[in-house]
């Protein structure tokens, strides 16, 4: 009976020690986005072009450290994400949203040191909705909408990670959703048509962090510096 009881009140017992060692601390920082995408337009694959986007890409995180070595984390986010594609041979287009989005993850390593993976799922609203024509490198039309039917009201994404000693991250993503909302209709010359029934986009990117999961509370901290050790080589002349 006493072994019974045991083995059923031990792993309560460890649970509750784990969850009492659990620290919880904010962090926050930005990213630099470097993003691509996998086009299909009129059944053709279509290859999308660069996009950089350094700004505003910022997002909170609240983590909870279980212990050295697994973690979780949840936050508030807001970031640029777009991409950009010839349409022809003189025509390019660019095409961004700006997201709030809400991600979980998990981390996965060397917590104290620094040095883990991590990975998750993020659930995101764009806001607004940015489209610009370039013909020849010269801008020739734009189109700026808040909350916009030409994108879906939210898209949802997958992300991996490698966070390294010193605060340097980089993170991989993929949005399992279309970039574009298929049903959305306008009229072009007083005929109602659909401009991306047949434009698939999927986005992708690779960024690159700092300090994702600092402590808020440790920036602007010194290390404290290390006494000197006496020199017991040297001689105190009067």
């Amino acid at each position: 009976m006493k072994r019974l009881l045991l083995i059923v009140l031990l792993p309560l017992l460890m649970a509750e020690g784990a969850i009492a060692q659990t620290k919880i601390y904010s962090s926050a920082s930005g990213e630099m986005i470097f993003s691509f995408a996998n086009i299909t337009r009129n059944g053709n694959k279509v290859d999308s072009k660069l996009r950089w986007s350094p700004v505003f890409n910022l997002q909170g995180l609240v983590n909870y450290d279980f212990n050295n070595h697994f973690g979780f984390f949840h936050g508030l986010t807001m970031r640029n994400v777009g991409f950009t594609y010839d349409q022809s041979a003189d025509t390019m287009k660019k095409f961004r949203t700006y997201n709030v989005g809400i991600p979980l993850g998990i981390k996965l390593g060397n917590l104290e040191k620094g040095l883990f993976i991590y990975g998750g799922y993020e659930f995101e609203m764009p806001f607004h909705y940015k489209e610009k024509t370039f013909i020849n490198e010269d801008k020739t039309d734009k189109i700026s909408v808040y909350f916009s039917n030409r994108v879906n009201w939210y898209t949802q994404s997958l992300f991996v990670g490698l966070n390294f000693p010193g605060g340097y991250n980089l993170k991989f993503k993929y949005y399992i959703n279309e970039f574009f909302n298929k049903n959305y209709t306008e009229s072009t010359s007083g005929v109602q048509v659909k401009p991306f029934e047949n434009f698939n986009a999927h986005v992708f990117y690779i960024a690159l962090d700092y300090n994702v999961f600092k402590d808020v509370k440790d920036y602007g901290k010194q290390k404290a510096k290390p006494q000197q050790k006496e020199d017991r080589y040297s001689y105190n002349y009067k």
